[in-house]
């Protein structure tokens, strides 16, 4: 067998030792919590899909240049998935008939794209899609704004922190047979444009007379999108802007399309985005061939984690650290310390218990090391004596009480 030369992951992902992924569960718990309150459900799929669903109708540059996809042993062509919408579309498509509308579904999980991995981009990242299909333009597209914006409050954000700026794809298209442009044009025109904030304006001005002599943006019509920000804002959803530029990078894209910024001039980027999407499921046969109306987001973890270290917003990640320390005098006090474990985690307490022969100064510092704040030494005098000695690790305080009594100690958290 030969040695392998490096204990480094592939280019590109992550990593995650128990802290990483404590901030990456509280993370997404905040996001869990704020869902459930507005009646979404959590679903999940597979990361192997047919390379044919993302052919069909997603970013030309993703499935050519980004996408990781494969043969299978069958001869199949497969892609790791680098999106959760045509999955969710795949699936709706699937049992059209039998789901109850609207749904409200989100996805958390991980998605794969092959990039130059910098900063806010990776090849790997996790990433919560919301969705909400079945219901048409208007009161479903200021659901989904709100959730963006309430999203980023849950963690405590203010709306200083972040901007919302909102387009259409409607409007753009719109503008875009008023510049005259037609077919393979305004795709090209729209993927131009979803990269204007990357380029110069005389880059981007070259670039697109390339395309049409005359702008596009120059043609576009706001009014209707005022007046959905109008609204936005009645809402509670101040941040709101409208911006012509925002296209999104997704073929798939029908209506309404809106990207999140961070203010902060460290940070200056987009956080994540989504909109509306209205022919998607129909591709499938089982969809039926009529359009079903959807419109949703996806939030990435790697551009949330910098938006909240940003401004100090990171959860707290010790909840899932052990409470109490159970330290043993000498081995042979293990087996009556694993017994008195078992009944603490039966009243719901997060025990560690030392199984070394290490002396009990040292199961202490141990039990510093490992961010456990209470320590307990359980021998046979505490067996007898059916009495323990609580010592909290931070402070130095000790208290003795009733083994009895520990249980209601710990979920006091004092």
């Amino acid at each position: 067998m030969s040695e392998l030369s490096s204990a480094d992951p592939y280019k590109g992902v992550r990593d995650f030792y128990p802290t990483d992924w404590a901030k990456q569960e509280a993370m997404y718990a905040c996001i869990r919590q704020t869902l459930a309150l507005w009646g979404y459900e959590e679903y999940n799929a597979s990361p192997l899909e047919r390379a044919e669903l993302y052919e069909a109708k997603t970013s030309e540059e993703i499935v050519n240049e980004q996408t990781y996809t494969f043969t299978d042993r069958g001869d199949r062509r497969v892609t790791l998935r680098p999106e959760m919408t045509p999955t969710l579309a795949r699936m709706v498509a699937a049992k059209r008939r039998e789901l109850i509308y609207p749904l409200r579904w989100f996805s958390i999980g991980n998605r794969f794209r092959y990039e130059r991995p910098q900063k806010g981009r990776l090849r790997e990242f996790y990433q919560a899609d919301i969705d909400l299909v079945g219901l048409p333009e208007g009161e479903a597209d200021i659901e989904i704004v709100r959730l963006a914006s309430e999203i980023l409050k849950a963690f405590g954000a203010t709306e200083k922190d972040f901007v919302i700026r909102i387009n259409s794809r409607s409007l753009l298209n719109a503008a875009c047979k008023s510049a005259g442009l037609k077919g393979d044009a305004v795709r090209q025109y729209l993927r131009l444009l979803d990269k204007k904030s990357k380029m110069t304006s005389e880059a981007f001005t070259e670039a697109r007379n390339t395309i049409s002599a005359t702008d596009p943006l120059s043609f576009i019509e706001p009014k209707a999108m005022e007046t959905f920000i109008t609204i936005l804002k009645t809402r509670g959803v101040g941040t709101a802007v409208f911006d012509p530029s925002i296209t999104r990078g997704f073929d798939y894209y029908t209506g309404m399309v809106f990207e999140v910024y961070d203010t902060n001039s460290t940070n200056p980027r987009a956080l994540f985005g989504g909109g509306r999407y209205d022919n998607l499921i129909s591709l499938w046969p089982s969809g039926g061939g009529e359009p079903v109306p959807a419109v949703g987001f996806a939030l990435g973890d790697v551009t949330l984690a910098d938006f909240l270290e940003t401004h100090a917003l990171m959860p707290n990640v010790n909840a899932g650290t052990s409470q109490l320390y159970l330290g043993t005098p000498s081995p042979n006090d293990i087996p009556s310390a694993q017994s008195f474990a078992e009944t603490l985690r039966k009243e719901g307490a997060r025990i560690f218990v030392n199984l070394t022969d290490r002396a009990l100064g040292d199961q202490i510092k141990d039990a510093v090391r490992r961010g456990i704040p209470l320590f307990v030494a359980y021998g046979a005098d505490e067996v007898a004596n059916t009495a323990v000695r609580l010592k909290t690790l931070a402070t130095g305080e000790e208290a003795t009480l009733p083994s009895s009594e520990l249980p209601q100690r710990l979920r006091s958290g004092r």
